[in-house]
């Protein structure tokens, strides 16, 4: 009977040792796809964010914020399911920004937009090295225009432009990052478009 317990307990020990292991494994590979996941999101976050706030820094923390949030939440959810709930942490975030926001910030991020010598994200979405010179300044000029009309927008009118345009959330997944109606989406998409339609006509 004790060999037998001896040889039951080993058994048991190595079956826990095994699925130990496949935990290990999954819980690397999910890990491994999450990482991959904030890495490609996080570009494309920070400019939702600083078209926001008008501002680097804050910006910069809002999209780190909101990416250690879903990793410390919602690591275990479905692959299919990060993105909706980062951009919904993400705008929570830009929400309390804007409810918490001091004038001296306001001023401090409009004065930002003077500084032209670090890399704007968004220019990294062309091909700069297909571009004549000529159409290296146009496309500087057309991209400034566009960030100020996207910055005219009402927030939610920007928002959802930017989750449905350059992030690619479809008109579902916008109406849950957004925490609102998909009529309200729509609503929204659909007079950012025709604003920014009459005011960049000339430059897209």
């Amino acid at each position: 009977m004790k060999a037998v317990r001896a040889g039951g307990q080993a058994i048991q020990s190595d079956c826990c040792a095994g699925l130990n292991s496949i935990v290990e494994s999954f819980k690397l590979d999910r890990l491994t796809k999450l990482d991959r996941f904030l890495a490609d999101v996080q570009g494309r976050a920070y400019r939702i964010a600083q078209i926001a706030t008008n501002s680097s820094d804050d910006a910069l923390d809002l999209v780190q914020d909101a990416m250690f949030k879903l990793v410390e939440k919602y690591a275990d959810r479905d692959e299919q399911e990060w993105g909706p709930l980062f951009h919904s942490i993400l705008q929570s975030r830009i929400n309390d920004w804007h409810r918490r926001g001091t004038v001296r910030r306001r001023v401090m991020g409009w004065l930002s937009r003077s500084e032209d010598d670090e890399e704007d994200p968004i220019e990294r979405v062309a091909d700069e090295a297909q571009r004549s010179p000529e159409q290296h300044v146009q496309m500087n000029v057309s991209m400034e225009k566009l960030q100020e009309a996207l910055q005219a927008l009402p927030l939610r009118q920007q928002q959802v432009f930017l989750l449905r345009v350059w992030e690619g959330l479809d008109v579902r997944q916008t109406a849950q990052a957004m925490a609102c109606a998909e009529g309200s989406v729509k609503s929204h998409y659909s007079r950012a478009v025709h604003t920014l339609r009459q005011q960049l006509g000339e430059h897209w």
